[in-house]
């Protein structure tokens, strides 16, 4: 919050209309406010706090007066008071990044006897937002009825009353900071509120609230507790199916390391030989039918042998018998030709002339006789005249005895290799000692495996039981439901606003807790840091600590002696209630403005130069300034005049009782001292 400008009508000594500009410039954060003691200066403190909050504002003037009272007096008491007085306060807020403009009017008058007060709030929530074309420079406030009648609760969002008693100070409170049971409090305040541990414990109180506004009727919490009941029942069926669930998973990997035990057995009775051995009836009798099989296929060879078959050896032989059958067969059918041909002959003659018989005859018998040629062999076997179908009948034959003496042949040779492969195998089976312990033990693994898979089976039964029940509970549980949804809705919620609010409640108290140790340690170094400041003595304090309980403040020196405050002098006490105010301010951000009245009361020379050098300028983004001009003097105003952006005085005429704000300061053209 940067407050940006303070009109004052008929408001105490306040004569007429008065404002004040309070806008900061960049590394100017200083507005000095100068008046004599009765001028005016806590009266214009009193305006700010009684513009923003009204009948709760700490106002140093009302004392124990009531509201109104303190209204009426508050009115220049050379104005009409049916006109009455008012106060305006201007400032700007940043919100979620964007700035927003404020005007607060409080305004009275009395009517009669009674006195009536009127709050009209302006704003303008598009001021200083650069992301847009229209941003402008001068604010254009609009009055909202809304945040006018809320105006009480709306304020404590922006500025909480509790924060305000740190932010806005004069002298003597500051003087009563100094006491340790004063310290404490305000140190309690600001923690809660400047820091946000309030917040944190009233949301747990409204949380607690929350929790004892939820009640169920008689009936509702009957339905509610047989609806209990079934799910109490269906967690007793969830419970056994998980632990159902678990004990397969743990015989599960029982039974892999069964099989893998077994499959290692497995391994070494066959590196052992012991498949053999298990084999060994089976090889022999398998050899037995293989030497039987090659007995029976030999036999078979030695029938065919004792056939046609050998003949296959007189390969060219039987092709010289052959070529000797078709001569000898041509031989005969020559001869069978030339007695028919004679006889043929004979009675051609017959029928021939004379003259050409002769011609015939010689051709005819020259014929026959290179026909009787072929008739003489030199080589006569007297085959029979079937010869040559013989022969052809004894190829075919061998023919087929060859093919399947090869095809006997191969078998036998098949047969041969495979009982000679057996015969090594028998050769390889082991002897009974060697293979009988590993045969044992995996025997055993076997019925192990056996019962494993026995419970594996079993705890598959059961869970498929148990889901079996949990079907059935969750249909019972879900009719249920449907029976009595409305109450069950209006208990489920009243449940979980009971259970999750708990448990809000303790994360917010956990919370509650880190955040104010966080806080405290902050404060602690901030505040230490700000003493060594400000302090001309430089070893006089060595550490500070913030009691988290009582938040009381201890000091202590070097030798972690812990130092009474009663040592310290009245103005070392000032400077270490302003390094309590200036470290919360650093805790807190600095996003707040400070106004101080009577600043350096009772403060030696170096000291007030260590406020005006070290303080001043870095208290807060804003600082207002009220002193007196014996607090910041010609010499300590030469010192502060960087840091300034506006200055002020505030004229006080005796004669009317009235005060008129001036522009400028003391020895800085400013107005004229008036006594």
């Amino acid at each position: 919050m940067l407050l940006r400008k303070i009109t004052l009508e008929e408001f105490g000594a306040y004569r007429g209309k008065q404002s004040l500009d309070l806008t900061v410039k960049k590394n100017k954060p200083i507005i000095l406010i100068g008046g004599l003691n009765g001028c005016g200066k806590t009266t214009l403190l009193d305006a700010i706090q009684l513009a923003l909050y009204g009948p709760r504002a700490r106002c140093s003037g009302r004392g124990s007066k009531s509201y109104d009272t303190y209204l009426r007096e508050s009115i220049n008491r050379q104005h009409d008071p049916t006109r009455g007085s008012a106060v305006t306060l201007e400032f700007t807020v940043s919100v979620d990044g964007k700035e927003h403009y404020y005007k607060v009017v409080r305004s009275w008058r009395t009517s009669g006897k009674t006195l009536k007060e009127f709050l009209h709030v302006f704003v303008d929530e598009e001021y200083g937002d650069h992301t847009k074309p229209a941003h402008r420079a001068q604010p254009d406030a609009k009055f909202s009825k809304l945040l006018s009648e809320g105006w009480a609760d709306h304020v404590e969002d922006l500025l909480p009353l509790e924060v305000a008693s740190l932010s806005f100070f004069d002298g003597e409170k500051i003087e009563s900071l100094a006491d340790p049971e004063r310290a404490a409090s305000v140190i309690e305040s600001a923690v809660h509120s400047l820091l946000g541990v309030s917040t944190v414990q009233q949301l747990r109180t409204d949380l607690l609230a929350l929790q004892r506004r939820q009640k169920l009727s008689d009936e509702e919490q009957h339905l509610m507790d047989n609806i209990h009941a079934q799910e109490k029942e269906r967690d007793s069926v969830l419970e056994g199916l998980e632990t159902a669930t678990q004990e397969l998973a743990q015989r599960r990997v029982e039974l892999t390391k069964a099989e893998r035990a077994l499959e290692a057995l497995e391994r070494e009775f066959e590196k052992e030989g012991g498949g053999l051995f298990e084999r060994r009836i089976e090889i022999e009798q398998e050899r037995k039918r293989a030497a039987e099989r090659l007995a029976d296929l030999r036999a078979s060879l030695n029938q065919i042998a004792a056939g046609p078959l050998p003949l296959l050896m007189m390969g060219p032989q039987l092709k010289d018998v052959r070529k000797q059958a078709k001569r000898e067969q041509s031989a005969a059918e020559a001869d069978q030709v030339l007695s028919v041909l004679e006889e043929r002959d004979q009675w051609l003659l017959e029928f021939l002339p004379e003259e050409t018989r002769d011609a015939v005859i010689s051709k005819l018998e020259e014929d026959r006789t290179k026909r009787s040629k072929s008739t003489t062999l030199k080589v006569h076997f007297g085959l029979p005249h079937d010869a040559l179908p013989q022969l052809t009948v004894l190829d075919e034959v061998l023919i087929r005895d060859k093919a399947r003496a090869t095809d006997l042949l191969a078998l036998a040779a098949d047969a041969a290799e495979e009982l000679d492969q057996l015969d090594r195998q028998l050769a390889g089976v082991p002897e009974q000692s060697r293979v009988e312990a590993i045969q044992l033990a995996r025997e055993e693994q076997l019925q192990e495996l056996a019962r494993i898979q026995d419970g594996v089976e079993r705890e598959a039964e059961r869970i498929s039981e148990l889901k079996k029940r949990r079907e059935f509970v969750t249909a019972a549980l879900e009719r249920a439901h449907n029976d009595f949804v409305r109450t069950k809705v209006k208990a489920e919620e009243v449940e979980r606003i009971i259970k999750y609010s708990e448990k809000a409640r303790g994360t917010l108290e956990r919370f509650g807790e880190a955040l104010l140790q966080r806080h405290i340690s902050r404060i602690e170094v901030a505040m230490l840091q700000s003493f060594k400041e400000l302090m001309r003595k430089q070893g006089l304090v060595h550490d500070l600590r913030i009691d988290t309980g009582k938040f009381t403040l201890t000091l202590t020196d070097s030798e972690s002696e812990p130092i009474d405050p009663g040592r310290l002098s009245a103005g070392e006490r000032q400077l270490l209630a302003v390094s309590l105010l200036w470290g919360l301010m650093k805790v807190a951000g600095n996003r707040l403005p400070s106004v101080i009245d009577t600043p350096l009361g009772r403060l030696d020379s170096r000291h007030r130069e260590h406020l005006v050098d070290r303080y001043f300028p870095h208290a807060s983004d804003q600082v207002l300034l009220l002193s007196t001009d014996e607090e910041i003097d010609e010499y300590l105003l030469g010192r502060l005049k960087k840091s300034v952006a506006h200055t002020y005085t505030l004229v006080h005429d005796d004669t009317n009782f009235t005060t008129s704000v001036v522009e400028g300061y003391w020895w800085n053209a400013g107005a004229t001292n008036v006594a």
